[in-house]
């Protein structure tokens, strides 16, 4: 009987579940069918397409004119448009601001470098002077030389001088351009404070701290904004054609010359020449840190002249940013190893200190033209470069002129030699003609800005001089720039020879 009830209550819920089944199916199948079928009935124009096309009828606008759907498309468009100038707006300040930020590492690189070819008796003073030209450089140029080289139309002497205002003005968004001013600013005020920096190499060891500080403000504040101004801020030079893509002129030339300059007035250190006229190195304490310092001021390139680009978003930008990076560094090795062989042949040892300048002298070179030369043209123009770095010490050396770093040679010299390349090899610019009527351009206006930044430089070291605050007593530089003027110590005592 249990087995029977069992059964029972099994067939019981077996019926059941059948049941929903069959309910389940035979309500799903009616609706698909009527589904699929009411679009034939309505292409076959019968009475039920006229109910269904009513629903369709609602949904439908009305006709539109030409004029309206032009001005649906507009509406469409103006959002899609503002999202892509905002998004390029914001690849192009961060890019900036990262570049700015390398560009302002170099500072560590040249204070490393020159640091490492001196005297470790004025490390604290070379600290110094690298710290300060950056500081006193930023305020300079905030209060002066910003709009003294981007004047725009307010011009003192068009093109020639412009008017200096304080500040930078504020951004508006994508209303202000490509990128935001403020970014401008900080990448802009990095390439002064290179150009200033550069002459502390040339004169180290026997300049008053005092005096750097007069010539530093000088130089950031109004040299070399007014010389900037002819080119990147839209004056004579840039109306004649004069290429400089990211500074071999206006930057580097500028400060090698300046350098120069101050190298001439103050004289050689002392010992660094026989009575006879001998020369007699005096050799860096730290070659290690030498190395270090070229190795960052070779990264900081990178935000140096593909950072120039100023513009990065699209492929076509980003094409030609790494297109720069590319002959950049291309330029560099070529002219390390130029260097380096020149140096083996001529000395009969691998001098290191060649070779490193050698990289700074190949970089230096292509930063006029990376943005217009062929890969097998920048290859040449780091190579000739490379190998007037160590012509460069040379002729030094023969004029009695004491560079304790190569500054002359590395950034006055090749700067002048890429400013010149770019004429050669540079792809012709807009509205100029041929390879001659360009490298006439380069001729005259890189001349110009090196004979402006070494004239006016000039005339602030020789009245530093004049009044006796350009150089040290030789008792103090024989002593040490460290202790005498900073009454400090780099080292511990007895390890700073």
């Amino acid at each position: 009987m249990k087995t029977l009830g069992d059964r029972w209550m099994y067939g019981l819920l077996l019926g059941v579940v059948t049941c929903l089944a069959v309910g389940v199916v035979s309500t799903a199948f009616p609706a698909t069918a009527v589904a699929q079928e009411e679009p034939a009935a309505v292409s076959a124009g019968e009475a039920p397409a006229e109910e269904a096309a009513e629903p369709a009828k609602e949904k439908k606008p009305e006709e539109e004119t030409p004029a309206e759907e032009a001005a649906e498309v507009e509406a469409a468009a103006d959002p899609l448009a503002a999202y892509i100038a905002e998004a390029d707006y914001t690849i192009n300040t961060l890019i900036m601001f990262i570049c700015a930020v390398l560009v302002l590492f170099m500072q560590a690189g040249f204070a490393m470098v020159e640091i490492g070819l001196n005297s470790a008796k004025n490390a604290v003073n070379i600290l110094a002077k690298n710290v300060m030209d950056l500081c006193v450089g930023v305020l300079l140029y905030l209060f002066i030389g910003f709009t003294l080289m981007y004047p725009g139309d307010a011009w003192i002497v068009d093109g020639w001088i412009g008017t200096p205002s304080p500040f930078v003005v504020a951004s508006e968004g994508t209303e202000y351009g490509d990128y935001s001013s403020y970014a401008d600013f900080l990448f802009q005020v990095a390439f002064a404070a290179t150009a200033a920096t550069i002459v502390s190499g040339a004169v180290a060891g026997r300049m008053k701290f005092s005096a750097y500080l007069v010539y530093s403000a000088i130089l950031t504040g109004l040299i070399y904004p007014i010389s900037g101004a002819w080119k990147w801020g839209g004056g004579w030079c840039d109306a004649m054609g004069f290429q400089d893509f990211a500074g071999s002129i206006v930057v580097h030339a500028v400060g090698g010359f300046a350098g120069l300059a101050g190298a001439i007035f103050l004289g050689p250190r002392v010992g660094r020449f026989s009575r006879e006229g001998k020369s007699q190195p005096i050799p860096g304490h730290n070659i290690s840190f030498a190395a270090l310092g070229v190795f960052i001021l070779w990264v900081g390139w990178y935000g140096f002249n593909p950072g120039s680009q100023l513009t990065y978003a699209g492929a076509a930008n980003a094409n030609a940013t790494t297109y720069i990076a590319l002959t950049t560094t291309l330029a560099a090795a070529a002219g390390a190893v130029t260097a380096l062989l020149t140096g083996w042949v001529m000395f009969g040892k691998p001098d290191v200190t060649m070779a490193l300048n050698g990289v700074l002298g190949g970089l230096v070179a292509i930063t006029a033209n990376c943005d217009r030369v062929s890969q097998g043209e920048s290859l040449i123009i780091g190579l000739i470069g490379g190998l007037l770095v160590v012509m460069g010490i040379l002729m030094l050396e023969k004029f009695k002129i004491d560079d304790p770093v190569g500054a002359w040679p590395v950034h006055g010299l090749c700067g002048l030699w890429g400013g010149l390349a770019t004429g050669i090899f540079g792809d012709l610019p807009d509205g100029v003609g041929s390879v001659g009527e360009f490298f006439t351009t380069q001729v005259i206006c890189s001349l110009s800005i090196c004979v402006w930044a070494f004239v006016t430089m000039s005339i602030v070291f020789g009245a530093l001089k004049a009044i006796g605050m350009l150089r040290v007593s030789p008792e103090v530089e024989q002593a040490g720039l460290d202790l005498h003027e900073h009454g400090l110590r780099a080292y511990p005592l007895g390890a700073d020879q």
